[in-house]
């Protein structure tokens, strides 16, 4: 496990980083995308995947954050 605190730190801090940015992605997307869809609701596949894509973020951020607390670097 975590040998060194500063890979504890560097962990906390590339998964709040990820998190921090999906939800900044998505306030913007969603904003934008409610109203795409008050104008056009067939257009509501479209918008959920690109409302979803910010997701990635937060998902390398755990992987990152998981690879730095395992010693693996």
């Amino acid at each position: 496990m975590v040998t060194n605190p500063e890979y504890a730190i560097a962990a906390g801090i590339a998964i709040a980083g990820g998190l921090v940015g999906t939800g900044l992605a998505q306030s913007g997307i969603g904003a934008a995308g409610m109203g795409i869809i008050a104008e056009k609701p067939e257009k509501f596949g479209q918008v959920l995947f690109f409302f979803v894509i910010p997701e990635t973020l937060w998902i390398i951020g755990l992987a990152l954050g998981i690879l730095l607390i395992l010693n693996v670097f």
